[in-house]
């Protein structure tokens, strides 16, 4: 039974979905001010190995992710930019999802655009206009905290007798931990600024409201998991709980999951202490997608993960030997049967495998499961106890094990090119008449294009950089 920590009643719970088979799932996507940093991407990759194990474990899945393309940042940086709101935010989309592609997270059921939403949002504010949660002021509709008794149940901040008062607004996109006062729902428009004209007026979209709008609107009043970021908890995911469930009078999530902060080198990351990295910063250094998603995977989501540049380097190392270990598997040539303890080896490790993942999404026990597996595996390579039917076996478990951490990387089962093909049989003839000089010039070459080759006792292997 898969249990999960909820934020909303700080207990590790059996997940039951709504719906038997079926999980509606939201997760906080990018605001696209900029190019998105690691920090950013653990989230993302935690709730891909969460939308990778729920299908793992049978459930369909409807998974959602906002892109919120309007807010106090964007609307600066297009300006300073020069461009408008709509061609500066499909620039940064772009971009973010070049990163998501390439650190082999799946793409949600749905990618919902927050500007593409402005009338769901004026219907939400206009419930809770008649349901009594709100008021004007100088054009814009702002949300009176005091009218939800329940506020501050996913946080657990004592604001002591803040939201009684109800007596200040805010009316920017983000504000203080431990600051609890009424949250703009809807701004009036300021001059240079983008506008929408609706039943509120002219203006725009406060954040908080277009998680709520969109998630409805896409999943239901009431859904399984919404998921984010540890910083979001307060105000944003506070906030998203009482617009919502004002508007409909009934629950609005019924388990919040929370990605704890990454730390580099120890520290919070920060471009003043030179320790802020971006997705493209660390391709830059040499560093593969595959790589960065291990590191970001290796710790389990609800602790935090000390990032550093050598622990980099060893998921470097560490993802070419699963790459390698595979490729190795691929090609073994073994007599037809299958041995007992193979056999056995599966079924143990595709246990612990499930039994880490259903604890709470226990990825450094299930990454565990994986690494006794290889070297086990590697010992009966090396004995050649591996047989036809245990192949297909143990790389069908690979393939189980990568569905949900996709780190190992495809097997290279085609042919070489005619060309690559010739180069490797020249570089045999030459070593056979020692005629070293050419050998090794041929090993370059193919090094080149992206082919290391290895001599080992069953003749020559070759696999891709």
């Amino acid at each position: 039974m898969l249990k999960l920590y909820n934020t909303l009643t700080n207990l590790v719970e059996e997940f039951h979905p709504l719906d038997e088979g079926r999980v509606r799932l939201y997760v906080c996507g990018p605001t696209v001010h900029d190019y998105a940093h690691i920090g950013n991407f653990r989230t993302f990759l935690f709730a891909d190995l969460l939308r990778r194990y729920l299908r793992y474990k049978g459930y369909r899945l409807h998974h959602v992710m906002n892109i919120t393309d309007v807010e106090d940042r964007i609307i600066k940086k297009a300006g300073e930019a020069g461009v408008g709101l709509r061609e500066y935010t499909t620039r940064y989309i772009d971009y973010f999802f070049e990163d998501f592609d390439a650190l082999g997270a799946e793409r949600p059921e749905e990618i919902l655009r927050a500007t593409d939403y402005i009338d769901e949002m004026v219907m939400v504010i206009k419930r809770l206009n008649a349901a009594g949660h709100t008021y004007q002021s100088d054009g814009s509709t702002y949300f009176r905290i005091a009218t939800f008794p329940d506020y501050g149940k996913l946080s657990k901040i004592n604001f002591e007798g803040n939201i009684a008062g109800a007596s200040e607004r805010v009316d920017a996109d983000d504000y203080d931990k431990q600051d609890a006062r009424d949250f703009v729902l809807w701004k009036a428009a300021k001059p240079g600024e983008p506008f929408w004209t609706t039943a509120l007026g002219e203006g725009r979209p406060g954040w908080h409201i277009e998680c709520s709008a969109m998630s409805m609107k896409a999943l239901g009043e009431t859904f399984d998991i919404h998921a984010g970021g540890i910083d979001l908890v307060f105000p944003h995911h506070e906030n998203e709980i009482a617009q919502s469930e004002g508007a409909t009078g009934k629950p609005f999530v019924r388990y919040w999951l929370h990605a704890e902060f990454l730390m580099v080198e120890g520290e919070k990351m920060s471009k003043r202490k030179g320790n802020f990295f971006t997705f493209r910063d660390l391709i830059e250094q040499g560093f593969s997608p595959r790589a960065i998603r291990y590191l970001l995977l290796s710790a389990p989501h609800h602790k935090q993960l000390n990032f550093t540049l050598e622990g980099l380097r060893g998921a470097e190392s560490t993802v070419a030997r699963l790459q390698d270990f595979r490729q190795r598997l691929a090609e073994v040539k073994g007599e037809a049967g299958q041995a007992p303890a193979l056999m056995d080896l599966i079924t143990r490790s595709q246990v612990r495998f499930e039994a880490a993942l259903d604890d709470d999404l226990n990825t450094a026990e299930a990454l565990a499961a994986i690494h006794v597996f290889v070297h086990e595996v590697n010992t009966a390579l090396a004995r050649g106890e591996v047989k036809t039917n245990d192949q297909v076996a143990l790389l069908a478990l690979i393939g189980r094990f990568d569905s949900v951490f996709n780190i190992f990387g495809e097997a290279q089962m085609e042919l070489l090119d005619s060309e690559i093909q010739a180069l490797i049989e020249e570089r045999q003839a030459a070593r056979a008449a020692k005629n070293f000089a050419r050998s090794d010039e041929i090993r370059h070459l193919l090094s080149e294009r992206g082919i290391i080759l290895e001599d080992t006792k069953d003749g020559v292997r070759w696999r891709r950089k």
